[in-house]
């Protein structure tokens, strides 16, 4: 790699082109609703039901809409540009939003709630498919890492400061409130940012089937599939590992370990200007988002499957206590281990985006659908199995799990190294 020279184009460069701060600005706006609408229809459903389980249906169908929503989405933006697609989905994102709000009290049929938690989910707008649209039209191809790389940080951005707003409104109004507003700053955001995307930049194309022309895109989403299933089992390995270290506070440090490497990862990955062939840094980075994870097991061993949970051979037979057992230190060996496997997570992201671009050109928007909804699958797939490995192993186990996702799609990302 070498350092970018008047042919690249690193995001203080990306940034000076007219129209790209305020972009970013308004993606940013965006973008808020992300984090806080899974986590807001939780809150909001339980308090009008009762039920958890309800609660957590709602956040399941939004996921599963979302996962529906975005090769659609994609494919009309291919047709007619993004400036349509992001008017429409703003306007029923938020009125679908604002709806189950109005709608979730006590007492009121619960299906309705479901219902509209699937079209919010739906009607997600593709603002980050936008970005890496409008960015990548207009930078020269070995621009394209630090273009890719400014969506994601963005988005990260986003992700990080959008549940911390959320919980600062919760806690002078109410979670209803906070949604709407949050909603509503998000629906502005996207309209604005829709009127800021270049008029008449966007080129529609009406070919239909191009997506998988090139057979490599049937290798590229499952291995997108895996760095789903790798985020997936963080995001469960997390709070299960603070809770049952008892220092349940420590979820918010250590899930902005990941975070906070991301986005240097994204800053120090977009500002070279990479010789390796694009294949080959996805194979690299995957490698190097397992391998930090790998070791933490040892911190925490693993229980014996025929150890009694209780009686006289419970003590006898217990596993002997890691040496950082009872400290903190714990702590900050987990938080490096993720913030260096987040150094790899951004860049393997805006990796992925460079690969779409090769496989399937003539139909971006709509491969970028399907490489979201590859990875919101693979993050449900990823989560469901951390969960069981952590009650059946132990709560260092999902970490093990979120490594192994990560290798496989190490090595199966070998195999876009062969030609097509």
């Amino acid at each position: 790699m070498t350092r970018d020279g008047p042919g690249g184009l690193p995001h203080r460069r990306l940034l000076g082109l007219p129209g790209v701060a305020a972009q970013a600005v308004l993606g940013f706006l965006a973008q808020l609703t992300q984090q806080v609408a899974p986590v807001g229809l939780v809150l909001v459903a339980q308090r009008a039901s009762g039920s958890l389980a309800l609660a957590g249906l709602t956040a399941a169908a939004f996921s599963a809409g979302a996962g529906m929503g975005r090769p659609v989405l994609g494919r009309l933006m291919d047709r007619h540009g993004p400036r349509p697609v992001l008017a429409a989905t703003a306007l029923l994102h938020v009125a679908a939003l604002l709806a189950l709000v109005a709608y979730a009290q006590p007492g009121r049929p619960q299906w309705p709630m479901v219902a509209l938690a699937w079209i919010i989910g739906v009607a997600l707008p593709p603002i980050s498919v936008s970005m890496r649209l409008e960015w990548g039209r207009r930078t020269p191809a070995e621009g394209r890492t630090a273009a890719y790389s400014l969506v994601f940080l963005v988005q990260e951005l986003a992700m990080l400061t959008g549940p911390l707003l959320f919980g600062l409104l919760i806690a002078v109004a109410s979670a209803s409130l906070a949604l709407g507003t949050v909603a509503a700053a998000a629906g502005t955001g996207t309209l604005a940012f829709s009127l800021a995307l270049r008029s008449g930049s966007y080129a529609g194309s009406r070919g239909r089937g191009r997506v998988f022309a090139d057979r490599r895109m049937f290798v590229l989403l499952p291995v997108v599939l895996l760095l789903g299933g790798f985020i997936g089992a963080v995001q469960v390995g997390v709070p299960a590992l603070a809770a049952a270290r008892e220092v349940p506070a420590a979820t918010g440090p250590l899930v902005a370990a990941l975070s906070v490497g991301g986005i240097a990862g994204a800053i120090a990955y977009g500002s070279r200007r990479w010789r390796s062939g694009v294949p080959a840094r996805l194979a690299a980075l995957m490698l190097a988002l397992g391998l930090p994870l790998a070791p933490l097991t040892l911190l925490d061993p693993l229980p014996s499957l025929s150890r009694p949970s209780s009686g006289p051979l419970a003590s006898a037979s217990a596993v002997p206590e890691s040496p950082l057992s009872g400290s903190l230190w714990w702590l900050a060996v987990f938080w490096a281990a993720l913030f260096v496997a987040g150094l790899a997570l951004t860049p393997a992201l805006t990796t992925s985006s460079l690969l779409v671009d090769e496989y399937a050109p003539h139909a971006q928007a709509e491969a970028f659908g399907w490489v979201s909804t590859a990875i919101g699958t693979g993050g449900a797939a990823g989560a469901a199995v951390a969960g069981v490995a952590g009650d059946r192993f132990g709560h260092a186990a999902p970490f093990l799990t979120a490594a192994t996702f990560a290798l496989t799609g190490a090595a199966l990302a070998l195999a876009l190294l062969r030609r097509p």
